[in-house]
């Protein structure tokens, strides 16, 4: 795993020595991770050059410093080392704002990497204060040496001092990787901006949030409005793609992607920004409010409760290797299920943290992230209450499409719309965001026993 839990709130990061950038060398030390050949201590990625050092460099930064932040009610706060994942033909590095509510991804892919990968899997690397000090004095056309994980070369340039780092690693930041892969599978690419009308429009943008904000097309490029349009993508907190003005000399289009938004709701929704750089591609995925962290979204909780898709899962889950592009047809044939069967398990993966989701190649790719399932499921007190409510006899059936669901609050009625997953209930959560927060524990307590009595019946 990527990251060792501790007896407490804190995660341990050990490394055989602080990441580094000297002499034309940048050293990335590895914390324990999962790789394709089993688990280990520190893991031996890549060594080669960055070609396109400058731009790896800014971004690398933008990733570290989004890490460190805290976009809504700012206050300091411990760093966590990025994630970072070797898929052969590429090296992805993710983090999370410490308030759960933006994702940076820096995807380092073929073109700018010329080395040999000596593994492939995920783990967590070093980044300290010398090291970004560092990094913000890269500049020109010059490559630079990589090496992500211990080589002879980072040993005898780095300090061979051992490192241990304790961090706060709190349960939303866990909730909130799950959370993105679901809720990214369902965008779509919504503009697509060339250089000059993406440095215009990301150096245009208000320094200050004013509210639930809409970037529509216009023309070329994109303009802000303070009501949804055809087309529209939600920017809420355009503060927080400020990581995006360093790299903005480097950038070479814009290209935004969000779920499709209607002209008559203008309900906040998560979008995703991907700036394109020479090699690489930097995205930043921001929660539907700066108030709101990716963690209590709820979109994970139909897959959590599904109990085919879990089992589903233990069998694609066995035959993922770290694949750039996970394709659900080649699983479907491998695993011996329908592709149906294969695109929920891939979710219910994705709550556990074992894929992510690529909003530019529109696939999962997979890496492991350093916790279980279960995990997860502990974390979501609608998923446990509903369990509690289905297995405890709470739930009748009045109807076909009709349960009554019997809580100390009351009885609460959920009504499914046909033979779909579809449902509405009575209770004040439906009634306050009608879905938009995911079920609430009545749905899902009746989804459950009516899944149950349906597979009894086959």
């Amino acid at each position: 795993m990527a990251i060792t839990a501790t007896a407490g709130p804190a995660q341990t990061y050990s490394y055989r020595r602080p990441s580094g950038l000297s002499g034309g060398l940048l050293g990335l030390s590895t914390s324990g991770g999962t790789t394709a050949a089993g688990p280990q201590a520190h893991p031996y990625f890549f060594s080669g050059l960055l070609t396109q050092a400058a731009p790896a460099a800014a971004a690398l930064l933008g990733l570290a410093d989004v890490a460190q932040t805290r976009y809504h009610r700012p206050m300091p706060t411990a760093f966590r080392d990025p994630v970072v994942t070797c898929n052969g033909d590429r090296l992805r590095l993710e983090s999370f704002s410490a308030c759960g509510g933006v994702y940076a991804r820096l995807d380092v892919l073929q073109q700018a990497l010329d080395g040999e990968v000596h593994e492939r899997g995920t783990t967590n690397v070093d980044v300290n204060g010398p090291l970004r000090e560092a990094l913000a004095r890269v500049g020109g056309a010059d490559p630079l040496h990589l090496a992500v994980g211990a080589d002879e070369l980072a040993v005898t340039t780095l300090d061979g001092a051992v490192v241990e780092k304790k961090v706060p690693l709190p349960d939303r930041w866990l909730r909130g990787f799950a959370e993105l892969q679901v809720i990214t599978a369902g965008f779509d690419l919504r503009a697509e901006l060339a250089k000059a009308e993406a440095v215009r429009f990301l150096r245009g943008l208000p320094q200050a949030a004013r509210g639930t904000m809409w970037a529509v097309p216009a023309g070329r490029g994109l303009r802000l409005t303070s009501r949804p349009a055809p087309g529209a993508v939600c920017l809420s907190g355009p503060d927080r793609l400020r990581t995006m003005l360093p790299l903005l000399r480097f950038a070479r289009a814009l290209r935004v992607y969000g779920p499709a938004a209607s002209p008559g709701d203008a309900s906040p929704l998560s979008s995703a920004w991907e700036l394109e750089l020479p090699g690489m591609r930097y995205v930043l995925t921001l929660s539907p409010e700066p108030s709101r962290g990716f963690s209590g979204e709820g979109a994970v909780l139909d897959a959590l409760a599904t109990d085919q898709a879990a089992d589903d899962a233990e069998i694609v889950g066995a035959l993922l290797d770290f694949e750039p592009r996970v394709e659900p047809d080649l699983l479907a044939d491998r695993a011996g299920l329908d592709l149906v069967r294969v695109r929920a398990a891939l979710t219910q993966l994705g709550t556990a943290g074992r894929v992510g989701y690529d909003t530019a190649e529109a696939a999962f790719f997979h890496r492991e992230l350093p916790y279980a399932p279960e995990r997860v499921t502990a974390l979501n007190p609608r998923l446990r209450d509903a369990r509690a409510l289905a297995d405890g006899g709470h739930v009748r059936f009045t109807e076909p499409g009709v349960a009554v669901v019997t809580t100390g609050g009351g009885e609460r009625r959920v009504r499914f719309a046909g033979d779909t997953q579809e449902a509405s209930c009575t209770c004040p959560w439906w009634v306050e965001y009608r879905g938009g927060r995911g079920p609430c524990k009545h749905v899902l307590a009746a989804r459950m026993v009516r899944d149950r009595r349906a597979e009894a019946a086959r």
